[in-house]
């Protein structure tokens, strides 16, 4: 995972846009505020970016916590949410250290693709620890082996015409095959997980999951989870 860290703390081309940057995280915010159930929640968004719209994210449970490992990323959290005071932004070192049974919501959206699958069993092992018995995690955005990157440029270039910004993602898809991040992909390449695959590896650690109709976000051939302990769907 530390060569995506690096990257996505780098000077990168993934977005076409202003616009594009802005929109990803609306609808993402969007969607996380839909699996917040209570006003009194606490909320655990692990590695979660630049998170522009985590304010709407805050304002809808009791406090948001920002886990994001990329160091420059992290400081432009700090900076951006230090007057809010339902947001805290912490590493994932910090997140380690949490309390037990402390939060109800964990969301990975767009995370498990760049870890190896090591990397993803220690992260789930941390959730689970976190968790309440009556907490969720909500695993999004993982890519499906039989859908490869054509399907990803699709799915692209329907958002940006619905939203206005067809242009700029055309021009971007040309900037992003030019840069460290094609390279980043062709040299480490990114995690796939088939559904019945994500089902199996979550219940090892520990977990009852199972698909959710709708992926967070923009692609719908990328597939989202939520999972609760086991012994507490039993």
């Amino acid at each position: 995972m530390e060569d995506w860290i690096d990257y996505y703390d780098s000077t990168h081309t993934i977005y076409a846009s202003k616009r594009h940057r802005d929109l990803h995280f609306k609808l993402i915010a969007r969607d996380i505020i839909g699996y917040i159930t209570a006003k009194d929640q606490v909320v655990l968004d692990y590695s979660c970016g630049e998170a522009l719209f985590a304010a709407n994210v805050a304002e809808a449970c009791g406090l948001l916590i920002l886990a994001e490992p990329a160091p420059g990323v992290r400081g432009r959290l700090i900076a951006r949410y230090a007057p809010n005071t339902k947001i805290r932004v912490r590493s994932l070192e910090d997140v380690r250290k949490m309390p037990e049974n402390s939060v109800d919501l964990v969301v990975m959206n767009s995370v498990v693709q760049y870890m190896t699958p090591e990397e993803l069993d220690s992260a789930l092992d941390v959730v689970r620890k976190l968790l309440r018995p009556s907490g969720r995690l909500v695993i999004g955005d993982v890519l499906r082996p039989e859908v490869g990157m054509p399907m990803d440029i699709y799915a692209l270039l329907r958002f940006a015409a619905r939203h206005g910004f067809l242009k700029d993602a055309l021009i971007g898809l040309l900037a992003t095959a030019l840069s460290d991040y094609r390279q980043l992909r062709s040299r480490v390449g990114l995690q796939r997980y088939g559904e019945a695959d994500m089902i199996a590896k979550l219940a090892k650690r520990g977990f009852s999951a199972a698909r959710a109709g709708h992926n967070i976000g923009h692609n719908p051939w990328r597939m989202t989870f939520v999972a609760h302990h086991a012994l507490a769907r039993t």
